[in-house]
């Protein structure tokens, strides 16, 4: 049905999630990954989900595409929402050397949030581990980090890398597979942590 043609009086909220392979749900043999799980369990027939995950993707990737694809998604008269994941790819080496340092992550990370809690209510949810404790380290620098700018911008922060690093099914199934994704089970643990976390549950009362 087009817009502007609803026969009822349910609000049209629609909910870009950008990120990287962890949003896309790679290794998920039911191609939900955790966002797809997230919505499914908030069980809102007026919602719209959109997976604009792209494997390897580092945060100045996703900087230089969300808005110009959420304008896309988003009309005029929908109630427009943003979800935020990424960071692992940022800490992975390419030639040598890491692929967005960790001051430009967060100056990137800065921007992005910065704008998007200026058009629609925002999320940002922390990057997980993967089986390589050398980005690990690196990683759960990077949320913490996250976790600072986003209390500063007033944008409800999700660091889902603590839970995950001591969840056994998570870890086992990541090291199971590609050393970075989980399978079903693995990426149910995460849907449920957002599931569960008040900033999404207040979307949708």
């Amino acid at each position: 049905m087009s817009d502007g043609q609803r026969p009822d009086t349910q609000p049209d909220i629609r909910i870009c999630f950008f990120g990287d392979s962890f949003v896309n749900g790679a290794g998920d043999p039911n191609y939900l990954g955790w966002s797809g799980r997230a919505c499914q369990a908030a069980d809102r027939p007026h919602v719209t989900y959109y997976n604009l995950g792209i494997r390897g993707n580092t945060s100045k990737q996703i900087e230089a595409r969300w808005q110009a694809e959420s304008a896309l998604r988003f009309s005029a008269d929908c109630d427009p929402r943003l979800v935020f994941s990424f960071g692992v790819n940022d800490n992975c080496l390419e030639n040598g050397h890491l692929r967005v340092s960790p001051k430009d992550a967060i100056a990137c990370a800065r921007r992005i949030l910065s704008q998007a809690k200026a058009q629609c209510p925002t999320l940002f949810i922390g990057p997980p581990p993967v089986a390589d404790d050398t980005i690990n380290d690196r990683t759960v620098v990077t949320s913490m980090a996250y976790a600072a700018l986003c209390d500063e911008l007033s944008v409800p922060y999700l660091a889902t890398y603590p839970v995950l690093r001591d969840n056994s099914t998570w870890m086992n199934e990541v090291k199971a597979t590609d050393g970075a994704h989980p399978s079903a089970a693995g990426y149910a643990v995460f849907a449920q942590l957002v599931s569960t976390w008040a900033a999404w549950q207040a979307w949708f009362i």
